[in-house]
């Protein structure tokens, strides 16, 4: 998928800051911050861990920022390492040499100094080939865009216009410009959506004190779910893939070339062996008109459909996946084409219903509007140029290991105040980036231990790690809330909402804010609607993960790391985030409501008054208007049996040639008036008519 925007490469230095004096600014403000907690996703710095607990507790205590910070390596120590020996240790020695008591050694998903790790032990050679990618794909981005806004110009010029259209013979700013070529069209569709067997698919593999990453094509999806090596206990599968025809073809295809694992039959579907979420995240809001122009513009061309539907399956090299794809267009009557595969890559927007709980594809996106809704959380200054979306997240897991993700999500998951930054990064390249990125994150958090430092190396324990990180976004726990979170902006988004109700009543204004605050509960509504979903979702892994735990008892299958966090703990912080996250939108659409009624009241008020002082001004001008009608005929009688034609020097006109040149000049009047009111009708009449000729041509 297509970069949402241009932007230069960033160095290194302005990206991410040196080791030491990250650690010295830790040192020197450890006093003043003592209090606060760092929080991460990953790190699972839960709701329940900012509580006190009894001194009896047997709650792990954590380490202080300042005390594991100053044991951490450098960056050129750890690149070093991992040159020499290949083999990435799980934990740096020397925090194994450190002071700290034995429990503050512990690291897991709890320990809170999981970011001040991972800037130790980045990779400069990653972050530098990362940055060459973000290059290359803008550079590309740039020429599509071109393309792109000659498409629109071409589509929504101001040449539509009827003065334009007058003009156009005799001033060339008025014709309609050139349509772009059909190859270029051909590459547009292409970049913001790539053929099917084109997509980027990431393949992660853990094992014991060591992960890797292999970046592939859903043309070899297949030859990597048949099997993994001796060494990997988990491999987990990631494909870009909505709601749709090949979504359906893959998730059959690869259960049954497998043995389901453990089922989740409390928080899964109640139908077929998955578990799933809806993930919001935030998208660009030009990304986003952008995909939907090209979409409903390009669509429309017959001329392309060859090109494109050739393009669809040209690097397939799976044995079964296109025949499967092709089967399943024709029993659902779908055809398989370009356009029908690619429909899934599209966001869903807030108020486009919920796609959590649905079965096939024919419940997929439909139809797709080119009008972007104007979210009321643009009005917060830090979003102005967002967007936020929702995806579906589905997870299929087999007994042999691997796990199988498909989702079409490719926003930002941790909101970080680099956020616009992120937003300006390559959609399909979103999964390198472990700041912005939830499923990027989870490799990261991974790629230095494996499973060295999981409960239980199980596939059902990852899926239970990856579905409760994923469905907790998008949140700023990651970077120490450094950005307002959509709660709070959410906050200010009501509390604009009820200064504009406070302030003088003007023409059309009052429309505007009934419009925003139906926005906004809207907005409110299925934010909530997806938290309380989410809800019913980890309170059934709960007792799936309970039935596990106790066939694993009964089995004297022991934990492979005791210390680490279980299933349990993880689902009962996601479970703990996503209620506060809940009552938070609850009290904030109880909130807007309240507030839009009260705003109701008002205007109510304001009209009373007005139809008061409207009932006087009514009075006079009855007076007036009485006035008129008896002196009006009076007036026109004494005109017109005083005028004298004849009289008149140097002319022998008659009373009929005074009606001639008055009555065509009054109906040409009459007649102008009527056709600048009805201008903007016989506009719209013209515009369809237009449109649909074009229709016919195409």
């Amino acid at each position: 998928m297509g970069s949402p925007g241009l932007t230069p490469p960033i160095a290194e230095h302005e990206t991410w800051e040196s080791t030491s004096q990250l650690f010295n600014t830790a040192s020197s403000s450890s006093n003043a911050d003592r209090d606060r907690r760092h929080s991460s996703s990953a790190s699972a710095s839960t709701i329940s861990d900012n509580r006190d607990h009894s001194p009896g507790s047997t709650r792990r205590t954590r380490p202080s920022v300042v005390s594991i910070a100053a044991s951490l390596p450098t960056v050129r120590e750890m690149h070093d390492r991992r040159t020499s020996s290949q083999v990435v240790q799980t934990v740096p020695a020397t925090l194994h040499n450190s002071s700290m008591s034995s429990d503050e050694t512990v690291v897991s998903s709890k320990n809170v100094l999981t970011n001040f790790q991972k800037v130790a032990a980045r990779d400069p050679l990653i972050e530098e080939e990362r940055i060459r990618k973000i290059s290359r794909s803008n550079i590309q981005h740039l020429r599509q865009k071109g393309v792109y806004d000659r498409l629109v110009d071409w589509s929504d010029g101001p040449y539509r216009c009827l003065k334009n259209q007058l003009l156009s013979p005799f001033k060339e700013s008025c014709r309609r410009p050139p349509l772009p070529p059909k190859d270029d069209l051909v590459g547009l569709a292409r970049h913001y959506y790539p053929a099917r067997a084109d997509l980027k698919v990431q393949v992660c593999d853990f094992g014991l004190g060591r992960a890797e990453r292999t970046e592939t094509t859903l043309g070899q999806i297949e030859e990597f779910w048949q099997s993994k090596p001796d060494w990997v206990d988990v491999r987990w599968i990631h494909a870009p893939l909505g709601l749709g025809l090949a979504h359906s073809s893959v998730e059959d295809i690869f259960l049954h070339d497998g043995q389901s694992g453990k089922r989740f039959e409390n928080g899964g579907s109640a139908e077929w062996p998955y578990v799933e979420t809806e993930v919001l995240n935030i998208r660009s809001h030009k990304n986003f008109q952008e995909m939907r122009d090209v979409y409903l513009l390009l669509s429309k061309f017959t001329e392309l459909e060859d090109d494109l539907n050739n393009s669809s399956w040209k690097n397939d090299h799976n044995s079964s996946l296109q025949s499967d794809v092709e089967w399943r267009s024709g029993h659902l009557g779908m055809p398989a084409n370009y356009w029908n595969l690619i429909t899934s890559d599209m966001p869903w927007q807030l108020t486009e219903g919920l796609t959590m709980g649905m079965n096939g594809p024919m419940e997929g996106l439909q139809p797709i509007n080119r009008h972007i809704d104007q979210q009321t959380l643009t009005i917060h200054p830090f979003y102005k140029d967002c967007h936020m979306v929702r995806n579906i997240f589905r997870c299929f897991h087999r007994s042999d290991g691997i796990l199988l993700t498909l989702s079409p999500m490719a926003g930002v998951n941790f909101i970080d105040k680099k956020m616009p930054q992120y937003l300006s990064e390559p959609a399909d390249g979103i999964f390198d980036n472990e700041n912005a990125s939830a499923p990027g994150y989870v490799f990261s958090a991974f790629a230095d231990q494996g499973t060295s430092t999981w409960h239980r190396r199980t596939v059902e324990w990852f899926l239970t790690y990856l579905i409760t990180e994923v469905g907790v976004t998008p949140h700023t726990c990651r970077q120490g809330h450094n950005a307002p979170g959509i709660n709070l902006a959410y906050q200010s988004v009501i509390q604009d909402l009820r200064r504009r109700r406070h302030a003088p009543w003007r023409k059309n204004e009052t429309v505007k804010l009934v419009r925003d605050y139906l926005a906004c509960v809207d907005e409110l509504t299925t934010v909530k609607q997806i938290c309380a979903r989410q809800v019913d979702l980890f309170k059934g892994m709960q007792q799936d993960v309970r039935k596990f735990e106790s066939e694993d008892n009964r089995a004297r299958n022991s934990p492979d790391n005791p210390s680490g966090e279980s299933m349990q703990e993880r689902i009962k912080w996601a479970l703990g985030m996503v209620k506060a996250r809940h009552d938070c939108f609850d009290n904030l659409l109880i909130d807007a409501k309240q507030s839009m009624e009260a705003l109701f009241q008002l205007r109510s008020i304001e009209q009373n008054e007005l139809a008061i002082v409207s009932d006087s001004q009514n009075k006079a001008v009855l007076i007036f208007t009485g006035v008129t009608i008896v002196f009006l005929p009076l007036s026109f009688f004494t005109s017109y049996y005083g005028m004298n034609l004849p009289g008149i020097v140097d002319t022998d006109r008659t009373e009929g040639y005074f009606w001639k040149l008055c009555g065509t000049i009054a109906l040409v009047i009459v007649l102008g008036v009527t056709l600048g009111a009805a201008r903007h009708y016989l506009k719209q009449v013209w515009k369809s008519r237009r449109g649909k000729r074009e229709h016919d041509m195409a």
